[in-house]
């Protein structure tokens, strides 16, 4: 199994990555589908199911899926540009993407939320449909965004989601007791065994500049969060708040009366730069989803800020240990919110957190399996509730309480010799069992818990 660091950690857009990313990608792959069919298409069509219809509009999918219908893809998004396009598909009614001929589009009428029963694949499905000059079907396919912008065919998820066709990898664990056995027998960290599947594959200075960007990218979403504050789009009238905490943090600095859980204050602070900034539409860093996208750049940023002796050096060696748990986490289990609720979400990025933290502190392989387990027993059975469908109430602060958790749990296993009752593994499909038993009205529908307990209007 092989899931690289470039899959777990994706520069996107917000707020979801699931459901704003996801579908704009699957439109860009839908187009390339038409560039490669015998016929020109004179339209284009599609509609949402299951978590896309109900929580979609919060969530921005139907802008994304038309945007990526014109040509945007995430990595490369310029929201000016797309501002305008989306002027001028709803005043033409056309779309013309590159390579293709003028498509009809009338977005209020072909692209369709269906809030009837989900589609068999997942809770994330999609069907994008290319239409002749009378208006019949002459292309379709359907999407799945199954989590963190991953997005299969109906075809390619039917196939399993262990499919790897790359180069062999010197270390393709499936699990951490296989992680874990393969160090032993190695003498390698975690970090080193990821480090060289990376390269086998991309090769050193593709893996070196690559993660650089990641994270220059996480670092520039705080500061961005840290800097901005007014209301959040969506209607929900939610109050940035990391600007005003940040300042008066900084105020505090210094003084003899500063109380020493003020640290969590810190860590807080940080991951709600990032999922502010997520809410309202910025760049971010899918980690390994959007709507958890502040608690990994958190405790890295924590670790640098705060910890005596902390290396912006080591920050590859925290993100290939926080990706080889993340990929862990999406091969056995999930990182969707639609399909296991937010334990898959934040309770992931914590364990990720939790591991990296740990292996940059000096952890044994040992050490950081158990700090990443304590951090995801700990969200067990979160669900996944937002209000009004946006990543807003209660994502944004459930992001800081995930990096405190990833902090905790990462010092608590250092406390140890790594030895502990519950596995990773054991805790992964403990997830697994618990999202598929978990009720659909708490896996991001909006149609449970606090999104309808909450005034939302």
């Amino acid at each position: 199994m092989f899931l690289s660091v470039f899959d777990m950690f994706k520069v996107g857009v917000g707020p979801s990555s699931s459901h704003t990313m996801g579908p704009m990608v699957a439109a860009a792959r839908f187009l390339d589908k038409i560039r490669a069919a015998p016929f020109a298409p004179a339209g284009v069509k599609g509609s949402l199911h299951g978590s896309l219809a109900f929580t979609g509009v919060g969530h921005a999918t139907d802008r994304a899926t038309i945007l990526g219908l014109a040509g945007f893809l995430p990595e490369s998004y310029d929201h000016e540009k797309a501002e305008e396009t989306l002027a001028q598909i709803r005043e033409t009614q056309t779309l013309r993407p590159e390579g293709l001929p003028e498509l009809r589009f009338h977005p209020k009428d072909d692209l369709i939320f269906d809030f009837g029963p989900n589609l068999a694949g997942h809770a994330n499905g999609m069907i994008l449909m290319a239409t002749d000059a009378q208006g019949d079907v002459i292309l379709q396919e359907t999407y799945y965004s199954i989590g963190g912008g991953f997005v299969l065919t109906e075809d390619e998820l039917a196939q399993g989601r262990d499919t790897d066709d790359g180069a062999p990898v010197p270390y393709p664990f499936k699990s951490a007791a296989e992680m874990l056995e393969m160090a032993e027998t190695s003498g390698k960290s975690i970090a080193q065994m990821k480090r060289a599947n990376e390269e086998a594959r991309g090769g050193a200075e593709n893996l070196r500049t690559g993660v650089a960007k990641i994270w220059q990218v996480m670092s520039d979403c705080i500061d961005r969060g840290l800097a901005t504050d007014g209301i959040l789009p969506g209607g929900l009238q939610v109050k940035r708040r990391a600007k005003g905490i940040h300042e008066a943090l900084l105020a505090e600095r210094g003084t003899n009366l500063s109380a020493p859980h003020k640290i969590n204050d810190w860590m807080s602070v940080y991951a709600m730069a990032v999922n502010e900034e997520n809410a309202a539409g910025g760049q971010v860093v899918t980690a390994p989803t959007n709507g958890a996208a502040g608690v990994v750049p958190a405790v890295i940023r924590y670790w640098l800020d705060h910890v005596p002796g902390a290396s912006s050096d080591r920050v590859e060696d925290f993100l290939l240990t926080a990706s080889a748990i993340g990929g862990l986490v999406k091969f056995n289990a999930s990182i969707s919110g639609a399909e296991a609720g937010c334990q898959a979400e934040v309770g992931s990025a914590a364990a990720m957190g939790a591991a990296g933290l740990a292996a940059v502190l000096g952890g044994t392989p040992e050490q950081i399996e158990n700090a990443a387990e304590i951090a995801l027993e700990h969200h067990l059975g979160m669900t996944c509730d937002p209000v009004k469908g946006l990543v807003q109430v209660p994502c944004i602060e459930r992001n800081g309480l995930g990096a405190i958790k990833a902090v905790s749990a990462a010092s608590l296993a250092l406390r140890g010799d790594g030895t502990h009752l519950v596995p990773l593994d054991a805790c992964i499909e403990t997830m697994r069992q618990t999202g598929a038993d978990m009720s659909e009205k708490y896996k991001e529908t909006s149609l449970g818990g606090l999104a309808v307990n909450v005034p939302n209007c």
